[in-house]
């Protein structure tokens, strides 16, 4: 029992379409972000559970694949149906393990099964084309097939959601998977599982296996040949690694990696619509995302207006425990993204940022940080080039549209950015300049199923979400006849 949840929540990992204890009966506790005490424990996979896992897979490969699309879809929409009547039990074993607010758990799921409804649809229209050869005549047919077995790679700051972000693609398509969850969080994986077996996923197509011994098992699977795809998210610095490993079998990888997401207010800007923009880009989650806004550019005619309001909305959240009502900003994952946190707001303030509210952790149990906003922001602050991943807004300014692209671009990253304008056409002008693989255009939020997610430069390769996410776990065939 996981808290006072009505819900089944196992602790074991799942192979085979069975909970079952890891080989060695090695465990690793689970702690609450909210009071730092333990509320479960796990089993840790080893290398040898990770082969039983994929010898599930290989197994239950050839029945999945050849069922009909349609056949394949009804379960996803029943799984979505499910996950939706499981809502707030659901949404609590997040905050639980996670500690973001109960209204940010609430959010995560129902964004998480609507990858499984999207995909209930999505998956029949996997459609391929004949055309006739110019030079022989010959027709051309080009066909979509499963890209096999795929490892699937997830965070902790959104323990749902980028699992089914990428389950949902791959069931769809006829892959069976092996998912890899974060060690801070996967119980909310294992708590779907039941709900995924109601649902009529077979044995053996979704396995689970938690392990504190990540790189070692993730590299095992990537050295087995039965293994077709890699899909991750996470760090960059992960993802390389990663990438070297998928190399020497030629694997294909999906790669959501880091961000360094600009928030770009220009002169002409809707402020009001802005500094709601920016609670959505920057406090989602509590800043722990990839998609969080990093870098505000605001421009100098508007700077001191935005900052007020800004730091009026930032200074009135409600910090606490994420289950306790009315609190929207919770406990950060863990100590080590706490203090990280505090070490850039640290560095920032000593090279010049003030700081307009919030600024320093609470001297409490949690790993809390309020939220913060700091202005005057310099450029060699390092909080401008790396992920901050919590609730601090750097705010800094510009004078030119050609200052603030050159600025926004001047970074490895390429995941999203953030532009505020009431000029369509000069905001359309400015988002074609930006070296970003999606663009939130006077809005806040990008993420959504329908929509191809991902970046550019070193933020990732490849698209979850929309058709092109199915596409990740397809490969095309061409066949050449003559008739």
């Amino acid at each position: 029992m996981v808290g006072n949840l009505n819900l089944n929540v196992p602790t074991d990992l799942y192979i085979n379409g069975e909970f079952v204890p890891s080989e060695s009966g090695e465990r690793f506790d689970i702690l609450n972000p909210a009071t730092e005490e333990s509320i479960a424990s796990v089993a840790s996979a080893s290398e040898a559970d990770a082969m039983k896992a994929l010898e599930a897979a290989d197994a239950a490969f050839g029945e999945w694949a050849t069922r009909t699309p349609r056949a394949r879809g009804e379960i996803l929409r029943k799984a979505y149906e499910l996950i939706m009547a499981e809502q707030t039990e659901l949404a609590k074993l997040i905050t639980l393990e996670n500690g973001k607010a109960l209204s940010d758990s609430m959010g995560e799921i129902a964004y998480s099964a609507e990858f499984f409804r999207w995909y209930a649809e999505e998956g029949v229209r996997n459609i391929g084309q004949i055309s006739v050869a110019p030079a022989t005549g010959a027709r051309i047919i080009a066909h979509h097939k499963p890209v096999g077995i795929g490892v699937l790679v997830t965070p902790w700051n959104f323990p749902a959601a980028m699992a089914t972000r990428k389950i949902g693609p791959a069931l769809a398509a006829g892959c069976p998977v092996i998912c890899k969850p974060a060690s801070e969080t996967p119980l909310t994986m294992l708590a779907l599982m039941p709900i995924l077996e109601k649902a009529g996923v077979p044995k053996g197509v979704v396995n689970i296996i938690p392990s504190r011994k990540s790189g070692a098992v993730v590299d095992k699977l990537l050295h087995d040949s039965r293994v077709r795809i890699v899909s991750f998210t996470g760090s960059t610095e992960v993802g390389r690694k990663l990438l070297h490993g998928a190399a020497d079998n030629i694997v294909n990888t999906a790669m959501e990696l880091g961000g360094n997401a600009p928030f770009i207010v220009c002169d002409d800007a809707d402020l009001d619509a802005a500094v709601e923009g920016a609670m959505i880009a920057k406090m989602r989650n509590m800043g722990e995302a990839c998609t969080a806004a990093n870098r505000f550019y605001v421009h100098d005619s508007v700077h001191d207006a935005f900052a007020e309001k800004l730091t009026a909305k930032m200074a009135a959240m409600k910090m606490g425990n994420g289950l306790d009502e009315g609190v929207n900003v919770g406990a950060l994952v863990n100590a080590e993204t706490r203090d990280k946190v505090a070490y850039f707001v640290g560095d920032a303030v000593k090279k010049g940022a003030k700081v307009m509210t919030g600024g320093a952790a609470p001297d409490s149990k949690g790993f809390y940080y309020p939220p913060t906003v700091l202005s005057n922001v310099s450029d060699d602050a390092e909080l401008t080039c790396d992920e901050i991943f919590g609730p601090v807004a750097a705010l800094q300014t510009f004078k030119t549209d050609e200052e603030v692209i050159r600025r926004s671009n001047d970074t490895e990253y390429g995941l999203v950015a953030y532009l505020y304008t009431k000029d369509l056409k000069r905001g359309m002008a400015l988002s074609e300049k930006l070296e970003f693989g999606m663009i939130g255009l006077n809005r806040g939020l990008v993420s959504d199923p329908a929509a191809p997610f991902g970046g550019v430069k070193q933020s990732g390769i490849g698209r979850e979400g929309a058709h092109e996410g199915l596409m990740e776990f397809l490969e095309t065939q061409y066949i050449s006849v003559e008739w």
